[in-house]
């Protein structure tokens, strides 16, 4: 793995990928909900609010899982990817942490239907690094 999110990131992801790991487990831990409380978009950046040297070990480790990846900026789809579920579900998660405080987030703006520039150009640069 690269050293994408500062030092002692993959720590946190890895703890969090070595539980036991069934398709049922995240949806559990939603409660079975689908809908988030706001409405995510997959661009939509998320970065912890959580002082790195603040204990998070009373958590669920999902919260810990995000929290460690968002020490640096990362969008809902990363979070998803990097954790390895499904994107409604890191939705659920991410905006659960929003309401709680643990997270803050920055939606996309839209001016009259038009795409942001900014968001294209970025999407343009994580292309042609694949």
């Amino acid at each position: 793995m690269t050293s994408m999110g500062g030092p002692g990131w993959e720590d946190g992801l890895r703890r969090y990928q070595q539980e036991p790991s069934s398709p049922v487990r995240p949806f559990t831990v939603t409660g079975g909900r689908t809908t988030p409380r706001t409405h995510l978009a997959m661009e939509t950046l998320v970065h912890s609010t959580i002082p790195p040297y603040q204990d998070i070990s009373g958590l669920i480790p999902e919260y810990q899982a995000i929290n460690t990846l968002c020490r640096q900026v990362r969008s809902v789809a990363e979070i998803s990817a990097l954790l390895r579920v499904p994107l409604g579900v890191a939705r659920v998660l991410i905006s659960d942490m929003a309401a709680e405080g643990l997270v803050q987030l920055h939606q996309p703006q839209l001016d009259a239907g038009k795409p942001d520039l900014n968001l294209l150009e970025r999407v343009l640069s994580g292309l042609r690094r694949l």
